[in-house]
């Protein structure tokens, strides 16, 4: 897409203001007690051993119901998703021809891509996705990713794309990240931006791991929850994403934590749309397929109290352009 049209595409991400993260994969099994926090870093960062492989047969949510997500995230006031379609460990949330590491070989083999965008489209709400390029199970990391990894890379996203109707962005994580993940010299950005737009023009590339500048994607990500602030003077395009509990994904103590109250979900969600920042809250299903009613009973409080700004109409002095 040209200048304008990036523009107007990143206006249109911003008046989005506020979408549910689903974060809901592999580590909701395997690291939903213990002192592992959602992924082996240590491994990736720190040459520890791999000490926890996921067997996809482990793969059980029982009670998948994504009606139930589309309920949580309309009681906040979402109008968009983004589900975690790949983590960092590889596991991948539908049943793709590249790997056997899928739901294929679960004891659950649905379609958790497929249906989640068929149900949350059906209610209404814009859905995107989440894909990990840091892959543990497949060796694609900081250390290695030659040219075979780029290409498995590029089959993944081409299933992605094509075989789920439109998808208005993907949100990209793990490349060239300070928690790991493989360079842009060796997975080239503008390799992987033009094989998403030559599938789908349309399709947004917001790169979590990037700078404060549009070299490595079309919007500015803050992972809040990992202590990336908003510089003050930053007027757009952005966006930010932050949790009410202690991880990503789901963990034990979840059902009976006490979460982050909603004003300051609120206020969070709120400093960032003054910044001309769509904000993303997280949710994270149980090992059920289910979100838990003292998170069901937060969302629906940040409802009450968050009210949505107007849309930004004319971009503003200081909104960074590529």
């Amino acid at each position: 897409m040209n200048q304008q049209e990036l523009v107007e595409k990143q206006k249109w991400f911003v008046n989005l203001r506020l979408g549910m993260f689903i974060h809901f994969n592999s580590a909701t099994f395997q690291f939903n007690e213990g002192d592992i926090m959602d992924w082996e870093f240590d491994h990736e960062n720190n040459g520890a051993q791999r000490k926890f492989p996921f067997n996809p047969a482990d793969w059980n949510p029982q009670n998948l119901d994504c009606r139930q997500w589309t309920k949580a995230a309309k009681a906040m006031g979402a109008k968009f998703a983004a589900l975690t379609s790949k983590h960092h460990e590889g596991f991948c949330l539908w049943p793709t021809k590249t790997t056997e590491h899928c739901v294929s070989n679960g004891k659950i083999k649905t379609d958790v891509v497929g249906e989640y965008l068929e149900v949350f489209r059906s209610e209404g709400i814009i859905a995107g996705l989440y894909f990990s390029m840091l892959d543990v199970t497949h060796k694609i990391n900081r250390s290695k990713c030659t040219r075979e990894d780029v290409e498995y890379t590029k089959r993944q996203l081409t299933e992605l794309l094509t075989n789920y109707g439109e998808i208005p962005f993907i949100i990209i994580d793990g490349w060239q990240a300070h928690w790991g993940g493989p360079s842009y010299e060796n997975m080239p950005y503008d390799e992987i931006d033009n094989h998403i737009k030559s599938i789908q023009p349309d399709c947004m590339l917001l790169n979590i791991s990037c700078e404060s500048n549009l070299d490595h994607t079309e919007v500015v990500f803050y992972e809040n929850a990992a202590g990336q602030e908003v510089e003050e003077n930053f007027s757009g395009p952005g966006a930010s994403c932050n949790i009410l509990n202690n991880c990503w994904f789901w963990r034990k103590t979840d059902p009976r934590m006490e979460l982050k109250s909603a004003q300051w979900a609120v206020d969070k969600i709120e400093d960032m749309n003054r910044h001309n920042v769509t904000f993303l809250l997280n949710s994270s299903p149980n090992t059920s397929g289910l979100i838990d009613e003292n998170f069901m009973r937060r969302y629906e409080e940040i409802g009450r109290l968050y009210k949505r700004p107007g849309n930004l109409e004319q971009i503003p002095e200081g909104w960074l352009k590529r």
